[in-house]
């Protein structure tokens, strides 16, 4: 059975309301990853340093069968429909393995029907995940670079790396440099551009600085006030 997972990013506060929706659903858990989230059009700085604001990432995977359900009961849930209450999105996920039991696919019976299943209505934009994996501090390199190509905000989060280009050692103890993962939602018309942006300013064509990756959104929630800016933009250029 087809799966999908949906990404949603909400303030500290709501990740638990998020999980609570989308079990009352039907889907049988979800994986909650802390982050610091930057909306790029805001300049608000303490001693030249960006406030970043704690957020929580929520994936959910569920089969296609209940997604609808699971997606709108996060919707309700966290007002996603409303500006700046977080914002959602869906990946296709082609294979699965080890979680049958945790998605509960054993019980669940194929159904090949559409009949009653509500899926997100088709999109005037379509969206595109730029994943970039940095070493830590180099973060802000690759938010303003969105930032001049275009983009809304971002999302970041805290890892840590093994690349062969990384050999320092504590006493003899490999030490594994922290990383930074910034996640940014673009429009897909500007995926190449922010790349590129991305590339240039944060360095990545050199060994051991960085990677960066697209995955194809799927579909998307809580990102409304984009679309109606671009409308009254359109609306003003035709008013002059």
């Amino acid at each position: 059975m087809p799966k999908k997972l949906m990404v949603t990013i909400v303030k500290k506060e709501n990740a638990k309301k998020v999980v609570a929706a989308s079990k009352k659903a039907g889907a049988r858990g979800g994986t909650v990853l802390r982050g610091d989230g930057i909306r790029l059009n805001e300049k608000k700085r303490v001693l030249g340093i960006p406030v970043e604001r704690e957020r929580e990432i929520v994936l959910t995977l569920v089969s296609d069968r209940i997604f609808p359900d699971v997606k709108q009961a996060i919707i309700d849930a966290v007002k996603l429909e409303r500006p700046r209450h977080g914002i959602g999105f869906v990946i296709d996920a082609k294979k699965v393995t080890g979680i049958c039991q945790m998605l509960g696919m054993d019980m669940e019976a194929e159904d090949h029907s559409d009949e009653g299943v509500n899926t997100m209505e088709e999109q005037d934009i379509l969206y595109d995940l730029i994943v970039t994996i940095v070493n830590k501090g180099d973060n802000e390199k690759v938010v303003d670079a969105t930032r001049k190509a275009g983009a809304e905000g971002g999302t970041i989060l805290n890892g840590r790396g093994t690349g062969v280009h990384e050999k320092a050692k504590l006493f003899n103890i490999m030490i594994e440099p922290e990383k930074e993962v910034v996640l940014t939602l673009i429009d897909r018309n500007k995926t190449s551009k922010v790349l590129e942006a991305i590339e240039k300013d944060a360095q990545l064509n050199k060994a051991g600085k960085g990677i960066a990756f697209v995955i194809e959104v799927d579909q998307t929630v809580g990102i409304n006030h984009i679309l109606n800016e671009r409308v009254n933009k359109e609306w003003r250029k035709k008013h002059k």
